[in-house]
């Protein structure tokens, strides 16, 4: 399984990846975003889209909940457990996280200018990983899924009521640090299992269940990089935590939904890259 690591240079823009980013400075500007690479891979990686600033404040107030939890941060003693989640806080420096005008720029770019909900604050939960050897628990190669159904969450092809899935990273995120570890181009497996199941769903440990054993075997790319960047990925890659966390602080990052409440129009009148990636995955050379 190859990983992305390195960055390509091209004139005055840095493409990492599928990245576009302002050269030279960490201030983020997106001059085009390759939507073309987005379709076939199915993820984007937004650098700077807050400022570190307010990613140290983001961590400080995720230490506060931590404390809830009896973990300090100048006590090392207490980072026992290898995962400890937490709902995203509230506060002004996760709705300015949220606020970004590159991060809005992206999402109406791959969803579609007011297609999507804008939040005041980030959402979702923090998972946060303390260095450790020991096995954390909730690994394994999944989808999100958006509604609860009994005992987990469900989706649909139209991917009713999620747009995107972003991961916003509050720490720096190298190799060591547990990153989060996407399939690339798994997300075009995906709409072949679900199709069968209509407007219902399914539950998505069986969209996983489903998928051929050779999906995984593609190409990963690990969710690195600085405090401030954030991952905008189809709802539909495939992905999973990793272990160990061989780094020295804690990975602080969330996960929230871009929800898009009425999903997404798949008769190929929706121009929106999420839903040609998902058309694209019912093609028979899928």
């Amino acid at each position: 399984m190859r990983h992305e690591s390195a960055p390509l240079r091209s004139g005055r823009w840095l493409f990492w990846g599928k990245t576009v980013v302002a050269k030279g400075s960490r201030r983020s500007t997106i001059g085009r975003v390759d939507t073309g690479a987005f379709v076939r891979d199915g993820y984007l990686a937004v650098r700077g889209a807050f400022s570190e600033r307010t990613a140290r404040a983001c961590r400080d107030m995720i230490w506060e909940s931590l404390a809830g939890h009896g973990i300090s941060r100048a006590d090392r003693a207490t980072w026992n457990p290898p995962l400890v989640r937490i709902a995203c806080p509230d506060g002004e420096p996760f709705a300015e996280a949220a606020a970004s005008a590159v991060l809005a720029a992206a999402c109406d770019e791959l969803i579609g200018a007011g297609r999507w909900t804008r939040r005041h604050g980030v959402g979702g939960t923090v998972p946060v990983r303390f260095p450790s050897e020991e096995y954390p628990g909730e690994v394994g190669y999944h989808i999100e899924g958006t509604w609860w159904g009994d005992s987990e969450y469900w989706t649909n092809l139209r991917s009713r009521g999620r747009g995107l899935l972003a991961l916003f990273l509050f720490s720096d995120v190298g190799p060591d640090d547990a990153p989060t570890r996407l399939i690339t181009g798994s997300h075009l497996f995906v709409p072949p299992i679900l199709a069968p199941a209509g407007e219902a769903g399914m539950p998505g440990g069986d969209v996983a269940a489903g998928l051929r054993p050779s999906v995984l075997c593609r190409r990963a790319a690990d969710a690195t990089g600085r405090a401030g960047d954030v991952y905008l990925c189809h709802p539909f890659i495939v992905h999973t935590a990793t272990w160990p966390h061989r780094g020295t602080v804690p990975r602080m990052m969330a996960q929230p939904a871009i929800e898009a409440a009425d999903g997404f129009t798949l008769d190929g009148a929706d121009p929106s890259p999420v839903a040609r990636a998902i058309v694209s995955g019912m093609a028979p050379a899928n």
